[in-house]
Order: structure tokens, then C-alpha cells, then sequence
């Protein structure tokens, strides 16, 4: 009966009204406006020479997530046109075996209309029976709507949209959905698949669950995505109700990317609700911003040549600095900087690339971290890998202000991965390696084999075993990397 009463639907245009304005958004017309002039303000900007092809944003209030979906459209050049932007979301308010596209009017928010490409939307209607389902899905589900104004004022020339809600978690069902879509899968239509991440554990867990599904979902693998999910559920952790809300929305975008090998997932940002002054730390909602871009089309990506890790005295010293104050903050103030501040910050410590600090005591490790590849700039790795090598390394405590005057830093900038098929391109004291199977992975950093006396297989055995979570010879059947690094020491410098 609900079949047969949406088809008949067509014939009478209904525009869409807000529900979520002055709700996730200001209703008014001046104060929305100025409210996301400031968000595109504040965001991470990291738009170039890129393609952008898709978008996972957020759709929390904007006092908690908006910022974060404004750097997400912020990743777009500003003079870049698409025909259609096809926004995509998972039901919040019912359940059913397919997928419903707004076909019936257009969408209405307090800047104005958003206009419904009907032409696609009774298209979809018309030829796969998967998308026809009652618009009710849309009366009250906010996940499409909080897009909206963003898109409207982020555009000079406004795409058309298509608004599309998935009601089932079928994977038959997903497949289906993405086969119909497939069509306008091209470089002329944006999809932005509207999702927030984790709900509801701590602070602290947050961050730890959200970058492991963010990995899972960059791998482009639909599977490793979905393990990591099961992964996630297995831990038990404290009030997590998810992982990510729209994480059916999230795999119809890796069907559709999955036979596309010019494509790749970058991170551009991310925070949870603990983070704005309207939240609090105990129960957290994740928000990340993850392009899909087309290899090659930025710049950035091809970077890697040995002039990109050459630093001058005055660089590295800048480095080091950022590193040892905000170690010394948190140990004097107990309260940790969200981000470093970039001003009068040099251009090379700007360049979007891994680091990993290491803190020793009389040449004893007392902790290490870091991150292998990175959208944010150097200077914000260095800072965060300081404030965890110091105080998160789960393999030592905390470090005291007493430790703190004893220790030596060592900053290693880390260059691209590479996948190789041969051990023998391995390059001692040159190399750092990677090793991944399946959800186990770990890393050594160059110069480790060298400083303990390794040999190659020795270097694969401990990485495997010690890192990786592996056997000794887990490394043998597994995706080895390797990379570059430049070690830079504090007293040298």
C-alpha cells in the first residue's frame, strides 16, 4: 500500500520544509548566515589543485559538528562547478528495505530553496523498485537538511541535489542502491554522504575509535571497513551505541569507489562534541571530514623527493620548541593546546607530512608515537605526537616534571609508503617498514635496525612480532612499506 502510494506521489509537488532549523541550526535567515560565514572562517582549509569526487560530513547541531563540515566542502576549489550534488544519509526515524529520493518539490531552509533535480530522482523511482519508498523518510530525518544551507552558501552557482535516505542495512540492498546510482558516479556530480562517527563513548575512547574506523573506511576496502566495525563492537567499550550512524551510507560511497583506481580517501579534520564549549567529555559524538579525490589532481601528492625533508637550523629549532612547550604546558597547566598555532610558522613546517617524536632518559626509551601520513601539517603532528609520546604511550606512565628535565627528544619526519614486493628493496638505516595483515599492523622506524644491529630478516621478525601483533615470520604472507625518514636530533640542532 505504501508502494503504490508513493508512485502516485509525483504528480503533487511538496516542497520539503526545515524541521532541523532552530534545532541543529539558527531559523533565522541573518543570524544562519553569520553563523556559517564564521564556521567557513574557522575551519581547516585545505582545498588545491584536487578533484574532489565525494565527502563524508557530519550532521550534528553546527555548534558541534559544523566546523568540521565546513572544512569538508572547504576541500573543494572555490571555482569548481558540479551538475548535482547527491546527498546521501541513513535513516534516524524508520526502517525499510531500500532507499527514499526526494522527488516531490524542492527543499526549503531559511536561505532559501534548494532545488530537487526531479528528472534524476523519478528516474531512480521509475527504473530500480529499490527507491521506491514513501517520503515520510524525509519528514522528519535531519541528516540530509543540515547539508543544506552549507552547500547553499558555500556555491556561487548552486548544483542541483539529489536527497536520498537508505532505511536498510541488506547488503544485497546496498548493492542494489549503488547499482542504480552508479550512473552519476562521474566527475560532474559531488556525493556527500552525511554521517557523524562514534556515538557516546568517552573523550578519550572517541578519538581512539574514530581513527581506527577512519582507517577502515580510507582503505577504500568494503570488507576491511566493515571488519573494523566488528572490531570496534568487540571491544565493549563503555557507550558505544556505533561507530558511525551512517555506516550504510559510508559503504554504498566504497561500492561505488571500489572499481575506481584512480581514487583515493584523505582525511581533512576531525573533533567530537567534547570539544565544543556546548559539551561535555563523558559521553562523545565523533565527527570526521574525508574526501574522496582523484590520484594525482593535487599538488601535495607529489611530494616526496629528498628537498621536501630538508630543514634549516632555525626550522628544526622551531620544531623541537613546539615540541618540549607543549610537553612543558601540560605538565605546568595540566591543559593541552587544540591545535598549534601556525602563525609566523614557516612554510616547511606547514607541508602536510608523518612524524614521530621519541623521548629517552639516559638513552632509554621513555616513550613514542607518531603518525605515518598526515593531511595536517607538520608543525600539528609534532606538537600532538610530543603531548602523546610524553603522556599516552601505553607503555609507560605518565611523564613527571622531573622526568621531564632529564629527557632528549628526537623528531623523525617520515616521507610517502611505499608497498613493496621484495625484501631485498629494503634499505637499512635508510627504511622504516610498515607491515599490515588484515586488521594487524605496526611499524619500526629507520633508524632502529640500525641502533640495535639488525639484519633485514631480524628488522621484518621484531616488527612482525613486536608491532605488528604478528608470529616472527607473520611478515612473510603480509603488505610490506617502506619509507623514508629524517631524524632529527635536539642537541645537534
Amino acid at each position: 500500500m505504501l508502494f503504490a502510494m508513493d508512485l502516485n506521489s509525483q504528480n503533487n509537488l511538496i516542497d520539503r520544509q526545515p524541521v532541523a532549523a532552530g534545532r541543529f541550526y539558527p531559523a533565522g535567515k541573518e543570524s544562519l548566515s553569520r553563523d556559517i560565514s564564521g564556521l567557513f572562517a574557522k575551519c581547516k582549509k585545505t582545498a588545491g589543485n584536487q578533484r574532489v569526487r565525494a565527502l563524508i560530513s557530519p550532521h550534528a547541531g553546527y555548534v558541534f559538528s559544523g566546523r568540521i563540515a565546513a572544512s569538508a566542502l572547504s576541500a573543494i576549489p572555490e571555482d569548481h562547478g558540479y551538475d548535482n550534488i547527491f546527498i546521501i544519509g541513513t535513516s534516524h526515524v524508520m526502517a525499510f528495505d531500500g532507499a527514499s529520493v526526494y522527488h516531490a518539490g524542492d527543499f526549503v531552509t531559511p536561505l532559501g530553496k534548494a532545488v530537487v533535480n526531479k528528472d534524476i530522482a523519478n528516474r531512480l523511482r521509475k527504473e530500480h523498485r529499490v527507491f521506491n519508498f514513501p517520503l515520510t523518510a524525509h519528514d522528519q530525518e535531519h541528516s540530509i537538511e543540515v547539508q543544506i544551507p552549507l552547500i547553499q552558501h558555500y556555491f556561487s552557482t548552486q548544483p542541483e541535489i539529489v536527497p536520498i535516505i537508505i532505511g536498510s542495512r541488506n547488503d544485497r540492498i546496498l548493492r542494489q542502491i549503488t547499482n542504480a546510482l552508479r550512473p552519476w558516479f562521474t566527475p560532474d556530480n559531488l556525493f556527500i554522504i552525511s554521517s557523524d562517527f562514534s556515538h557516546y563513548p568517552s573523550y578519550k575512547d572517541a578519538g581512539i575509535i574514530d581513527d581506527l574506523t577512519a582507517e577502515g573506511l580510507i582503505s577504500g576496502d568494503p570488507e576491511t571497513f566493515l571488519e573494523t566495525l566488528r572490531q570496534n563492537s568487540k571491544k565493549n567499550i563503555a557507550g558505544l551505541s556505533t561507530s558511525m550512524c551512517a555506516h550504510t551510507s559510508g559503504l554504498v560511497l566504497l561500492y561505488l569507489a571500489e572499481k575506481h583506481k584512480n581514487l583515493e580517501f584523505k582525511r581533512i579534520d576531525y573533533c567530537n562534541s567534547g570539544d565544543s564549549p556546548f559539551g561535555d567529555k563523558d559521553g562523545v559524538v565523533g565527527y570526521h571530514a574525508i574526501a574522496l579525490v582523484e590520484k594525482g589532481s593535487n599538488p601535495a601528492a607529489a611530494r616526496g623527493t629528498e628537498s621536501d625533508f630538508s630543514f634549516t637550523k632555525g626550522e628544526i629549532r622551531e620544531l623541537f620548541s613546539i615540541a618540549r612547550n607543549n610537553i612543558k604546558t601540560v605538565l605546568e597547566d595540566g591543559k593541552r593546546m587544540t591545535a598549534a598555532d601556525q602563525a609566523g610558522i614557516p612554510a616547511a613546517l606547514r607541508q602536510p607530512l608523518g612524524a614521530f617524536v621519541t623521548i629517552r632518559i639516559d638513552g632509554k626509551l621513555r616513550g613514542c608515537t607518531g603518525r605515518f601520513t598526515s593531511s595536517d601539517p607538520l608543525c600539528e603532528v609534532v606538537r600532538s605526537s610530543a603531548i602523546s609520546s610524553a603522556f599516552e604511550d601505553p607503555r609507560f606512565k605518565p611523564l613527571t616534571s622531573e622526568e621531564y628535565k632529564k629527557c632528549d627528544l628526537e623528531i623523525t619526519v617520515l616521507g610517502p609508503l611505499k608497498k613493496i614486493k621484495n625484501i631485498d628493496e629494503i634499505i637499512l638505516g635508510k627504511h622504516g617498514i610498515y607491515i599490515r595483515k588484515g586488521q594487524s599492523s605496526g611499524t619500526m622506524l629507520p633508524q632502529v635496525a640500525t641502533e640495535q644491529g639488525w639484519n633485514v630478516e631480524e628488522f621484518l621478525g621484531y616488527t612482525s612480532r613486536e608491532k605488528a601483533g604478528l608470529d616472527w615470520d607473520g611478515w612473510k604472507d603480509a603488505e610490506i612499506y617502506i619509507y623514508e625518514g629524517l631524524v632529527l636530533g635536539e642537541k645537534s640542532n
